[in-house]
């Protein structure tokens, strides 16, 4: 594509801005995909560049929380399989549809995502009684998540904390350091898929990675220092915003 360097320090501004939100409450892709929609790349483009530089910033962030001590990746591998296995259906699925049609439906998974958060209570900051074991909670949520993180992608870094918290009784902190590993393998593996079928933009995923990688060492380091639930209303009008622009004037 033909853009100009200011597009491209915009795009790398965003995917910054990007990176940390997602390290603290996640849903930073609500800031990317409309931007790589907006600058008119075609959907399914718009959707793997996305994947790129989304799964190096969730790596940033989780490598940043295990070196901190803040993540156990023992307890996470049946999660994180289920959620891989989840993400290559859900990329699969995904990269049958049209163009049109995948463009049509996105306002609507955004409005979606809103409503979630507008009805999700508030995290909490300590351990509580778990709802159901981690083995069913990867068959049932982590699959489910995974899934419409290879079709779509945007809000599961927010809608995997509250599922942590809400049925194993994680802490905030713990749930936020978890949900970034599930980011990466879920955004690595579609990655890969929208790699191989040719649906990348390198010369704007690699710059825009870039900023995810700072961003996402900023706001994993605020996520450890301060907690995440400053963040919940920020981004539950951004995700709203982003919705309606993208239904109303596409």
């Amino acid at each position: 594509m033909d853009l100009s360097l200011l597009t491209y320090l915009i795009l790398v501004g965003i995917a910054f801005f990007a990176g940390l939100i997602s390290s603290v409450a996640g849903s930073g892709g609500l800031l990317t995909l409309p931007a790589l929609l907006w600058v008119g790349l075609p959907p399914l483009i718009a959707v793997g560049t996305y994947k790129i530089q989304s799964s190096v910033g969730a790596l940033s962030s989780t490598w940043n929380f295990f070196r901190s001590g803040h993540l156990e990746i023992k307890t996470l591998v049946m999660p994180v399989i289920m959620a891989m296995i989840g993400s290559i259906l859900g990329t699969l699925t995904v990269q049958t549809l049209d163009g049109a049609i995948l463009k049509k439906v996105i306002p609507f998974l955004l409005l979606g995502v809103a409503i979630f958060f507008l009805l999700s209570r508030k995290v909490k900051d300590t351990d509580s009684r778990p709802l159901i074991t981690i083995n069913l909670f990867a068959g049932t949520a982590a699959l489910s998540v995974g899934f419409y993180g290879g079709f779509f992608g945007p809000g599961i870094g927010s809608i995997m904390p509250f599922l942590f918290v809400w049925l194993l009784g994680y802490n905030l902190v713990k749930a936020t350091a978890d949900t970034k590993l599930m980011s990466a393998a879920i955004n690595g593996i579609s990655a890969v898929l929208f790699t191989i079928n040719g649906l990348v933009l390198w010369e704007i995923a690699v710059p825009m990675a870039v900023g995810q990688i700072i961003g996402a060492r900023l706001g994993s380091n605020l996520v450890m220092s301060r907690g995440t639930s400053f963040v919940q209303p920020i981004i539950t009008v951004v995700t709203l915003v982003v919705a309606l622009k993208l239904l109303f004037f596409p």
